[in-house]
């Protein structure tokens, strides 16, 4: 029989932590930029946001879209022509010529690394042939297979238009979905790459003054800039210690120390904090008299210095903190009552014993009819004499 694990204590048997929890608010962490978000990078678990939700202006934070399209639906090692447009677009560049033959993953490398625009361009045309149609496919993508809501982007790059936005919250959404790549983890973490092209042979640095170790920081591991007027500075950040990997996204500060400086309170807060564990398969959990089981192994994230859990009348397992805000919910399966197994096998017995019953009630039935058919003959008999 499955151990039952009551829904105050579960974390003491399988997680081997205590139960206490500790939380943050906005106003504890003293976030300047207009939105934030941490998560946890491998269960998406929120466990800090400002603003979130809010549709805001990402800048070059789009090309993270950009490239995990482009590592998805492209081929990364086949050859692009740079077209005569993608040259004369505004912004950074990594001063491409027209008619220039350049590998997918070099035009991937060039926009993450040096925030190419320029590569940016030539992405969506090599792709889909321009910037509309492209754009198109990669809002289906996006909400497709990241699962964003609030996020439509009009252009490959991020320079500003009114239609082209997005939240913190799908920002995170799509960093964490593009971590799943390989090749995407690999650029997203280069610090610095010898670049050639036809115009320009340099070495081209990451412009993440945390991820180039301008500012010393422990766990780095990928990052990306971002800014327009409209938008003001944005960042994109990747990190981890030896408990927990962590995704963070802070919109429209007005200065480039205050996104670090964000970034760096919200990573501090996560590492001592949080970190990231698992859920058993077939572990089973009660509300009332209800019990429910995880059907599969979860990644969890949990408070360092304990959790709060609680499980829902529908069968959903809250992981919250001490504000009672809920930083995952994980559905779990109803498990039917062994209660409910016996009481099934109770009604058998009793149709067995019905059974028995009809049974004798038969026999009774056909000495009923035979004493009728005697009674019938006789009289017929009798019948027959007095006519005669």
């Amino acid at each position: 029989m499955k151990k039952l694990i009551l829904i105050i204590m579960p974390l003491f048997l399988f997680l081997s932590i205590q139960i206490k929890a500790v939380a943050s608010n906005e106003q504890d962490l003293n976030i300047v930029s207009k939105a934030a978000i941490l998560i946890d990078s491998k269960s998406g678990a929120v466990l800090f946001e400002k603003n979130a939700q809010k549709k805001m202006y990402p800048a070059s934070l789009t090309k993270i879209a950009t490239a995990i399209y482009a590592i998805e639906k492209g081929n990364l090692d086949e050859m692009v022509t740079v077209s005569e447009e993608s040259v004369q677009v505004d912004g950074t560049r990594v001063y491409l010529n027209p008619g220039e033959q350049v590998p997918l993953r070099k035009l991937v490398q060039g926009m993450l690394i040096n925030s190419g625009n320029d590569a940016a361009h030539a992405i969506a045309d090599h792709l889909h042939g321009d910037i509309e149609t492209f754009s198109d496919h990669l809002n289906q993508f996006l909400k497709a297979e990241v699962g964003v809501n609030h996020t439509h982007f009009t252009n490959p790059h991020g320079l500003f238009d009114k239609k082209h936005y997005t939240t913190a919250y799908d920002l995170a959404l799509i960093t964490n979905y593009a971590l799943k790549s390989p090749d995407f983890k690999e650029i997203f973490g280069t610090k610095e790459l010898p670049w050639q092209g036809k115009s320009w042979d340099t070495t081209i640095y990451t412009h993440h003054r945390l991820l180039k170790g301008e500012i010393p920081f422990e766990g780095i591991t990928g990052g990306k800039t971002g800014f327009v007027n409209e938008s003001r500075q944005t960042l994109a950040t990747t990190a981890h210690n030896e408990q927990i990997e962590l995704t963070a996204v802070v919109l429209k500060a007005d200065f480039k120390n205050d996104i670090y400086k964000d970034t760096m309170t919200l990573l501090d807060y996560g590492y001592t904090h949080y970190r990231t564990s698992s859920l058993e398969k077939d572990t089973e959990y009660r509300h009332g008299d209800e019990k429910f089981v995880l059907e599969k192994d979860t990644i969890v994230t949990v408070p360092i210095e304990g959790p709060i859990l609680n499980v829902s009348a529908a069968g959903e397992l809250f992981i919250q903190n001490d504000h009672e805000v809920i930083i995952q919910t994980i559905p779990l399966t109803p498990l039917v009552k062994e209660e409910a197994v016996v009481a099934k096998a109770e009604p058998l017995k009793e149709d067995g014993a019905k059974g028995s019953i009809a049974r004798d009630n038969s026999r009774v039935y056909m000495l009923i009819t035979a004493a009728l058919l005697s009674v019938g003959l006789v009289w017929f008999i009798l019948k027959r004499r007095v006519y005669r």
